[in-house]
């Protein structure tokens, strides 16, 4: 059997900016190098085969940080990158909302009829980290995976996991910078174990059973 932990970087300057990312980029804040690291120790019982990350710098540090100074390789993939937002990187949400109030109520609402300007539909999304799993599934059939991304990308494999529909795509959990996600892979499908947990954000590093 297959286990995939799946984390969504730290906390980022954008991230307490209310700056959309997508594919830019902006470094880890203090609090989400803290996160990382009590992840890291989190993690620290677990053999990891391997780690799969975005290239984004955020998603790049948060993956050295919590394989900490274990030797476990990392692979960066672009197709782990966040959903492409296009003319919206880099600009605070509130003024995308009073622009383009339109797009921004679809891209939150109605994820189905969402049509980005110069970035990513949903379905072009969630095929893309299709593909990127399916690689990851025929390369490792068995062991443990740590998969280190960014929360739509988080979202679309929610949606893979548990077979769901795309106007279902916002449904809850909320994914929090480095929030740990469980799933175990073998022939009959996926089953998700934990789901956008933060209990060592919540007890500061102490050391909890996976």
């Amino acid at each position: 059997m297959l286990r995939l932990y799946i984390t969504r970087h730290g906390e980022t300057q954008w991230n307490i900016e209310k700056k959309m990312q997508g594919w830019q980029d902006s470094p880890l804040t203090a609090k989400g190098i803290q996160n990382a690291l009590w992840l890291s120790e989190r993690m620290e019982p677990v053999d990891i085969d391997v780690i799969y990350a975005s290239p984004s710098g955020r998603a790049q540090h948060t993956a050295e940080l919590v394989r900490g100074n274990k030797s476990t390789e990392i692979v960066f993939d672009p197709k782990l990158k966040e959903i492409n937002m296009g003319e919206w990187e880099g600009h605070n949400v509130s003024a995308i909302k009073a622009r383009d109030q339109a797009s921004f109520h679809t891209f939150w609402n109605e994820p189905a009829s969402y049509n980005p300007s110069g970035g990513e539909s949903f379905p072009e999304l969630i095929e893309r980290i299709r593909t990127a799993l399916k690689e990851i599934e025929a390369k490792h059939s068995s062991g443990n995976v740590l998969i280190v991304t960014h929360s739509v990308v988080i979202k679309a494999l929610f949606m893979i996991f548990n077979d769901t529909e795309i106007e279902h795509f916002w449904a809850p959990p909320y994914i929090e910078d480095t929030s740990l996600t469980i799933v175990e892979v073998d022939d009959t499908g996926y089953r998700v174990s934990l789901e956008g947990c933060t209990l060592h954000k919540e007890n500061n590093g102490e050391r909890l059973k996976l």
